[in-house]
């Protein structure tokens, strides 16, 4: 007998590459960056609309204070006579340049965006620095705790957070620690002397935190970050209790998964297994959903920097707003429409790259 023919080896997988998986994950960010511009667009065009159901923003803003003559040789000149179409194709034409409208006091609005939006950036960042530091490990604790006194007085907590009005939790944080203790400022940015201090800074930021660092005095920063505490805790309690419960549902589905079976199995301790393997996964949702609380922020921001007289771009928006000057209330929206559908790119990114289960 022959020797009996060997096997044919059996056929080798093709495994796919780093090549093609970053060629995959580009494409998916090429979509989502395309997604842009029609988000965007739905955006600003529900804004314009709605702000056309109160009729032109020259009568609303000046009616019963100019003339009939005046405001009509106003809203001549601005071309609200002009069809509705061409006034929305006129202001779509402008945001594509970069034009989001002037005020009333012939103000553009993105010199209004510039110069308060710096406002809103740094009480945004604080807000978020809360919330981290809130929401993340107590959110821990309580899913590591969970049914105990504590995690029941931890999600009631969260629930209170989110609920309450934002308006109402800086009021009570005002009353208690600024005007009873007398232990943090009441309102505005910094006091008087140290924002003559900080118009002198160059290059300016608007950013008081970093201008007061550029300053170089270290009474000047303190005073800075006093006055932000407030403000940042009842901005970032309203997202830290999304966060608070997020991690804690997330963290008790993950300690319930195979691979945390298996690496208790392997004897590691139940501290080793939440940090090291269960922890992680559970701040993927958090990062997911960042941008949409982000967004929330930005709601909030009008109502925060109004009860402490933070100027910024929501200060501004709340005295326009009040003014009826719609115009510039239009502009501001568009603009942090624009914003928030940028962000939300910026989270898909953020996701693809930490989380290996997105499908591209």
């Amino acid at each position: 007998m022959g020797e009996p023919e060997s096997a044919a080896p059996p056929p080798r997988t093709r495994r796919r590459g780093s090549g093609s998986r970053h060629s995959v994950l580009l494409r998916y960010l090429g979509v989502r960056a395309l997604l842009i511009v029609p988000t965007a667009w739905i955006l600003v065009t529900v804004v314009f609309f709605l702000m056309r159901v109160i009729g032109d923003p020259i009568t609303a803003a000046l009616g019963g204070r100019l003339p009939a003559d005046q405001i009509e040789a106003r809203k001549e000149a601005a071309g609200l006579n002009r069809p509705i179409l061409a006034q929305y194709w006129d202001y779509l034409s402008g945001l594509a340049t970069g034009d989001f409208g002037h005020t009333q006091d012939n103000r553009a609005v993105t010199e209004v965006v510039t110069t308060y939006g710096a406002a809103t950036v740094e009480l945004v960042f604080w807000s978020l620095l809360v919330a981290f530091a809130v929401g993340v490990p107590l959110g821990r604790y309580a899913a590591t705790h969970r049914d105990s006194a504590a995690d029941v007085g931890l999600r009631l907590g969260a629930i209170l957070a989110y609920a309450a009005p934002v308006f109402f939790v800086g009021l009570v944080l005002k009353l208690i620690f600024a005007v009873q203790l007398g232990w943090l400022p009441v309102a505005g940015r910094a006091s008087a002397k140290v924002e003559l201090d900080l118009m002198h800074v160059t290059p300016k930021t608007n950013i008081l935190f970093i201008d007061a660092i550029l300053y170089g005095d270290m009474g000047n920063l303190v005073d800075v970050l006093e006055h932000a505490v407030l403000p940042a805790i009842a901005l970032g309690l309203l997202t830290g209790g999304v966060f608070l419960r997020l991690i804690r549902i997330n963290l008790i589905q993950t300690l319930r998964s195979d691979y945390v079976d298996a690496a208790r199995a392997r004897g590691l301790s139940g501290r080793a297994v939440t940090g090291r393997h269960a922890f992680r996964n559970a701040l993927i949702p958090v990062v997911t959903v960042m941008g949409m609380q982000i967004a929330m922020m930005l709601g909030g921001v009008v109502l925060t920097e109004k009860t402490f007289e933070w100027k910024g771009l929501g200060y501004q928006f709340a005295e326009y707003l009040s003014g009826r000057d719609f115009i510039a209330v239009q502009g501001i929206v568009a603009f942090i429409a624009l914003l928030v559908a940028v962000m939300s790119f910026f989270i898909d990114l953020i996701v693809a790259l930490v989380d290996p289960r997105v499908r591209f």
